[in-house]
Formats: structure tokens, sequence, C-alpha cells
């Protein structure tokens, strides 16, 4: 049987809260509009290069919890924790200290490359599938994909 320490139940109260104990859906909007009100008021203190890098996740007790898109964003901000609080107080909000979270921004998504043709193995490999179909558009089907092979005489994608 394993002894439950402060440490393993105080884990337990960081994970998801479930619905019924976040209250109605007007108190939660209204909770992320006051949210979103006090981060366009703290960032709006930075420095510009800063205010674009970092952004207000949180009010946690008593705790201003930040996230920052690269290692180096969040030292600037920390060094500037002294004004950000003082910023806190002069807005009504109660905070005595910053917490900055490390959340690197996902790479932009790209799009798959579509230009990509067939190579004369995979339509020879395409023509010959189709001779061994007895349904018609079937075998009309892998003779179209295989018209989109590479020929000798098309552009060569990637020539550098």
């Amino acid at each position: 049987m394993q002894r439950v320490t402060p440490a393993t139940s105080r884990r337990r109260d960081n994970g998801p809260k479930s619905l019924v104990d976040c209250g109605s859906f007007a108190t939660l909007a209204q909770k992320a509009e006051s949210l979103e009100a006090l981060d366009r008021a703290l960032r709006q203190t930075l420095p510009s290069p800063l205010r674009e890098q970092v952004r207000f996740a949180n009010l946690r007790h008593d705790r201003l919890v930040f996230l920052a898109s690269s290692p180096g964003w969040a030292s600037r901000l920390r060094l500037m924790q002294t004004q950000i609080l003082a910023a806190a107080h002069a807005i009504g909000t109660h905070a005595s200290s910053v917490t900055v979270k490390v959340v690197p921004q996902p790479p932009a998504a790209t799009p798959p490359d579509r230009s990509k043709p067939l190579s004369p193995a995979a339509a020879a490999h395409l023509v010959a599938a189709a001779a061994s179909f007895t349904d018609p558009e079937l075998r009309a089907l892998f003779l179209e994909l295989a018209s989109f092979a590479e020929t000798a005489d098309s552009p060569v994608a990637d020539a550098d």
C-alpha cells in the first residue's frame, strides 16, 4: 500500500479540474476576460521587443505567471520583476512574485509539397497493376495515376 505524502497529494491538485468544479460558462468567460485585460495592462508596461515575446498566463494565489518564447526572453522578464509587480499593484492586483515559464513557439506548419511527380519506376508498376485488373474503372484510375509520372522532358524539381 502506497503512503500518500503531502507532495503526492499536492500533485493531484495541479491536474485538470472536472467541468463541475469549474463553474458556469459565464464565470469561465468572465475569468478569461479579466486575465486578458490583465495581460494587456501588464504587457503594456514592458519594452517593445519583450512585449511581443511574452504573454501573461495566470494569477495564481499571489503569483503572476508569464509565458516566454525562449529562455533569453524569460530572463529579461525576470529582471523586470520589480517593475511588473509595481504595475500590478497600480492596477489593483495583489501579487508578490513573478513566475516565468518557457513555452517555445510551435514551428510554423508547412503545407505538404504537392509538386512531387511520380518516378518512372512507380509509373511502370502502376501500368503493370492496371493491366492485371478486370474492372475497367479501376484500370483507368491506375493508368491516370501513372500519367503523372516524371518524364525525361519534364522539368526536374530541386535541381540545385
